[in-house]
């Protein structure tokens, strides 16, 4: 990698601290990956990034994350890592790694067990889903990893059951989740064929036994020649005897009522508000809700909690 980074003092114009003693040009600072390869000119040749710092190198789809983040980092118990902006965890055998843009990695099960050190079940899951759909890992790599006994891994147990390697976005994978953990089974990506046998649409979720697809819709398909598109796809979908639900991510974080309601419409059974708190547990511990992201900060360090919070 060409960057240009300088170790010790560094005053010119033009360079930026990236930490105590090493410095990258301003050009290149808002660079992830150049910043990461800058921030290993002061951590020792064994150490690499690890848990949510390596899960955003790779692309991984990540839930909302705070403000002001540490860097996660895997090293040995020999010598002491102590720098400002880092999270370091300590091994008696060190996690392999591998280059990813010239950085140092965890690979990837250990990346989502890392994750699983500090997030919730749904948080974990999210992530997993999103190495299992980029195929960085398989699902038997992280059923080995969830064996062994380290810190995350009883909570990778239970994320792994809920991962799914179709999904294919977050809000996919949200909406997953929300079916499963309420009792409806769904299937992903299923192909809707017509009375012919021809493909006509591939629906994010269906309602097994029905023929209802749940689907999330961004905001790129109220762009007009989207919109055109999916009218089209719509009539398609009609004609092929199904019947399409779209729900905005909004929909699947604050009024998910609607949508079970909707599943147990198309399953002709009574619909039970009681079905949801298994729902409401799982986002309430995760970073879309208020209450995960403080409990993340105060483990983090990033916060200090409050008389009345402690109450």
């Amino acid at each position: 990698m060409e960057d240009r980074v300088t170790i010790g003092r560094e005053r010119r114009r033009g360079w930026e601290r990236v930490t105590h003693g090493v410095h990258i040009e301003t050009a290149t600072a808002d660079d992830v990956a150049a910043r990461l390869r800058a921030w290993q000119y002061a951590l020792p040749l064994w150490s690499s990034f690890t848990s949510l710092t390596a899960a955003g190198l790779r692309g991984w789809w990540l839930p909302p994350l705070p403000k002001g983040l540490p860097l996660f980092v895997a090293a040995g118990r020999a010598g002491r890592i102590a720098r400002p902006g880092l999270r370091v965890c300590r091994h008696d055998t060190l996690p392999p790694w591998v280059l990813v843009e010239g950085v140092r990695v965890a690979k990837p099960a250990e990346t989502v067990l890392a994750c699983a050190r500090d997030l919730s079940l749904l948080d974990v899951v999210l992530v997993g889903d999103a190495a299992l759909a980029r195929g960085d890992v398989t699902l038997a790599e992280l059923v080995a990893e969830s064996r062994l006994r380290r810190r995350g891994a009883p909570l990778l147990r239970r994320a792994i059951p809920l991962m799914d390697p179709r999904a294919e976005s977050i809000f996919e994978s949200l909406l997953r989740v929300l079916h499963v953990v309420c009792g409806i089974e769904v299937e992903p990506q299923h192909v809707v064929v017509d009375a012919q046998g021809e493909f006509v649409a591939r629906a994010d979720l269906i309602v097994v036994g029905t023929t209802s697809m749940h689907e999330v819709d961004g905001s790129d398909h109220l762009e007009q020649r989207r919109y055109r598109k999916d009218l089209g796809r719509q009539r398609r979908i009609v004609a092929a005897g199904h019947q399409r639900r779209g729900y905005t991510p909004r929909d699947v974080l604050t009024t998910p009522a609607a949508i079970v309601r909707d599943a147990d419409f198309a399953l002709g059974r009574a619909h039970d508000p009681s079905r949801l708190q298994a729902w409401y547990a799982l986002l309430g511990d995760s970073l879309w809700s208020g209450s995960g992201q403080r409990r993340l900060e105060l483990r983090l360090g990033l916060r200090v909690e409050t008389a009345e919070e402690r109450h």
